[in-house]
């Protein structure tokens, strides 16, 4: 008596549709990265020429046409170079938004005067720096008090962002 699980099916209809989708969600993703980053791709001529084409086109109906046809090429394509070169790029856009949100609090911290965030900041920066830090949050308290623009709030964030170390990976 033979094993059902011990033989090769071909794949289902739906399974093909699935892996197909998935490739097409694939290649529009190349459409969408900035121009230097798909520059860095190894990807063949056919599939590039494409995505420079797929950048260009307003047309609805012609944007799917486009789409499928960027499917069809990256079935033919090597693609996990693609994928983890786009898997890696989520992970930097990942990290970049854990360090925004950072700095966020730190600003949102030092806005409210905290005094363990003073000493815990001045640990960090340099005096130069900590004087500068003091200056922008009294003014931008003195803005948010005025109902002004938060200029000085905004300013507060670039500098400790400057300030800050980066974390790293």
């Amino acid at each position: 008596m033979s094993d059902p699980g011990n033989f090769d099916e071909p794949p289902s209809k739906s399974e093909l549709k699935r892996r197909s989708r998935e490739l097409q969600d694939l290649g529009w993703q190349l459409v969408e990265l900035p121009a230097a980053e798909l520059d860095a791709l190894p990807l063949p001529d056919a599939l590039r020429d494409a995505v420079a084409a797929a950048r260009s086109i307003t047309s609805h109906g012609a944007r799917v046409r486009q789409r499928l046809y960027i499917g069809k090429l990256m079935r033919q394509a090597e693609v996990e170079p693609i994928r983890a070169a786009l898997a890696q790029r989520g992970e930097r856009d990942r990290q970049r938004i854990r360090r925004e949100a950072a700095v966020e609090q730190w600003r949102d911290r030092l806005l409210a005067d905290e005094a363990g965030a003073w000493t815990e900041i001045a640990r960090i920066v340099g005096p130069e720096d900590l004087q500068h830090l003091r200056a922008l949050v009294r003014q931008a308290r003195a803005e948010q008090a005025a109902s002004r623009p938060p200029a000085s709030a905004r300013q507060l964030f670039r500098r400790l962002r400057a300030a800050l170390p980066d974390p790293g990976p």
